[in-house]
């Protein structure tokens, strides 16, 4: 078996006017990273360096602020909202696999996303497309994370176009299924106060687990933590490229591929340097699809010799059942070949 491998993509050729080669040609890339290991960085993505600058001096602003300042924007877990303090998920749980120690993942996050007000005329509601809580102690925070987000948001279209291309559906397919999709922005801080957190024994920033939606864009710092599992079953350090962002696939286009793009487990384990954890920030842009799409393998992925492997379910469905098992610790039932790989690992 091959050594382990993240490719870099350079997507410019679909982010601007790009020949029909060049862009076949990255059409072919993104399909075989897809098949082979659900992870790619991706370069030529047109996101300003100063837009990422100032994403990550509103992330400081607001990780520095005192706990309980942050823990007054702690929001209903369903609302998938603003603050969640350290210690306060278990992302293996979306998986219906007990962590090693229950709701032990000590990162904190951040979560703003695409409210239901923005999606005029359609069937989003505020279930699923909650509204955003903004911090009144921050003067920076607001305004970078929106010129982010509108960035990330742009960069995961591209992708969506891509996808089409390389499944050979129609160009326009995925508009039809993200047209007012449950978009969120997930900031993660790694780093706690000394004393906080045991450093012995097993420790969990983020448990392991599948991004739920269709694909997610990730900007992270060069730190390692974030290990992706290989399809021999050992886990692999992955940091992001000078200017690259990381991008994977969601349990949504695997389930529409019937598994042949692989939604690829993966988890964080910051490294601790002298005693104490170094820090380690990311920001996760999560594009998951409508709220109301039935989600189930496309035709041309099933036949007698590889029959669906999946049943039809909505995007919010699926949503909902892995957020009880990682925000409020009730187990997924619903994730059994997800589970059944990361039951293998620990085995």
């Amino acid at each position: 078996m091959p050594p382990f491998h993240v490719p870099t993509i350079d997507i410019s050729a679909w982010v601007g006017r790009g020949s029909p080669d060049a862009r076949a040609a990255v059409v072919a890339a993104v399909d075989h990273a897809c098949r082979t290991v659900g992870f790619m960085q991706i370069v030529g993505h047109g996101i300003p360096d100063a837009v990422i600058s100032g994403l990550t001096e509103g992330i400081d602003e607001f990780f520095a602020l005192p706990m309980d300042a942050k823990k007054a924007y702690v929001r209903p877990a369903g609302e998938n909202r603003g603050y969640s303090p350290p210690k306060s998920e278990s992302l293996s749980h979306s998986l219906g696999v007990d962590p090693v120690t229950r709701m032990n993942d000590f990162f904190e996050a951040f979560n703003v996303g695409t409210s239901a007000a923005e999606y005029p005329g359609s069937t989003a509601t505020a279930e699923n497309y909650a509204a955003n809580t903004w911090p009144d102690e921050t003067v920076l925070f607001e305004p970078s994370v929106r010129g982010y987000y509108d960035e990330a948001r742009r960069v995961a279209h591209t992708l969506t176009r891509i996808f089409a291309a390389a499944l050979r559906v129609p160009a326009e397919f995925f508009d039809d299924v993200t047209d007012h999709s449950i978009d969120v922005l997930r900031m993660n801080n790694y780093a706690l106060p000394p004393g906080t957190i045991e450093l012995g024994g097993e420790l969990t920033g983020m448990g392991e687990h599948t991004d739920f939606g269709l694909v997610t864009v990730l900007w992270a710092d060069q730190v390692k933590g974030l290990q992706v599992l290989g399809p021999d079953g050992s886990w692999n350090d992955v940091s992001p490229a000078d200017g690259a962002l990381l991008v994977n696939l969601g349990d949504v286009a695997a389930r529409l591929t019937n598994d042949k793009w692989l939604s690829t487990l993966h988890r964080v384990k910051p490294p601790v340097i002298d005693g104490t954890i170094e820090r380690r920030r990311s920001a996760a842009f999560f594009h998951d699809g409508n709220a109301d799409a039935v989600i189930a393998p496309l035709p041309h992925f099933v036949s007698s010799e590889t029959p669906a492997l999946y049943d039809p379910v909505t995007v919010s469905q699926h949503i909902a059942a892995k957020l009880a098992g990682s925000r409020a610790g009730r187990k997924n039932l619903t994730a059994v070949r997800e589970a059944a790989r990361l039951t293998g690992t620990r085995g």
